[in-house]
């Protein structure tokens, strides 16, 4: 029997806080001014609670069905039947939230759409001003844009006379080199005949001196040793 109680107190206790939260949860739908992707957000919700609510009100009209005491089933019952009507209640404070808050939203989106008309009139009144200025603000900016192209294009034309002296300027001392070059080889050519040519008259003086002494030495014999 005393675990029947505790079964009772905390199954009470659970539709005790669903039926707070109900409660808040319809607070929070009737407050809500949208967007209505919102709404539906909390719709949900309440719509969770109530599910958990109307479990434990049926387990909770199952123990008093369960119970020995006819009097402790009548005062069960009773408290199932408070908590059916007060579950009802919430449901209709749920549907007159819901109503309250689509014409709280309603009226806010036909605000913004006259809102959104309002502006569309006044920005049409300063269309003329607007594209006034937008011309001439475009017209600067063009303006602007030609002479930025106007000095790019003669900067790239300084770009390519620079360009084309230094090409010149390269070129010619190509030429100064190819011409120092042919120079050197001349010189080195003639170095090496010249080399050459010392080193003939060298062998032709060597051999006359040997001719030369040759001679002598066979005219000394001559004269010296007749006879042999």
């Amino acid at each position: 029997m005393a675990s029947s109680d505790v079964h009772v107190r905390i199954c009470e206790q659970e539709i005790l806080k669903y039926d707070l939260e109900i409660k808040a949860l319809i607070q929070d739908v009737s407050e809500c001014s949208g967007p209505q992707s919102k709404l539906t957000e909390l719709n949900a919700d309440v719509k969770k609670s109530f599910h958990n609510l109307r479990l434990r009100i049926q387990d909770l009209e199952q123990m008093a069905m369960e119970q020995d005491k006819e009097s402790d089933k009548q005062a069960l019952s009773s408290q199932v039947e408070g908590h059916k009507k007060q579950m009802l209640s919430n449901q209709t404070a749920w549907r007159k939230a819901n109503l309250a808050s689509k014409l709280s939203i309603d009226n806010m989106e036909k605000q913004a759409l006259l809102s959104g008309v309002d502006s569309a009139v006044r920005q049409r009144k300063m269309t003329k001003e607007g594209l006034a200025q937008t011309s001439s603000d475009i017209t600067e900016n063009l303006m602007s844009i030609s002479r930025m192209m106007a000095q790019q294009v003669q900067q790239s034309e300084d770009t390519m006379t620079s360009l084309a002296t230094s090409s010149r300027t390269i070129q010619e001392t190509n030429e100064e080199f190819k011409t120092m070059t042919g120079t050197i080889q001349l010189g080195r050519k003639l170095i090496t005949k010249y080399n050459r040519r010392e080193l003939t008259d060298k062998l032709l003086i060597f051999l006359a001196l040997a001719l030369f002494l040759a001679t002598v030495l066979y005219i000394l014999k001559k004269r010296l040793f007749p006879f042999l």
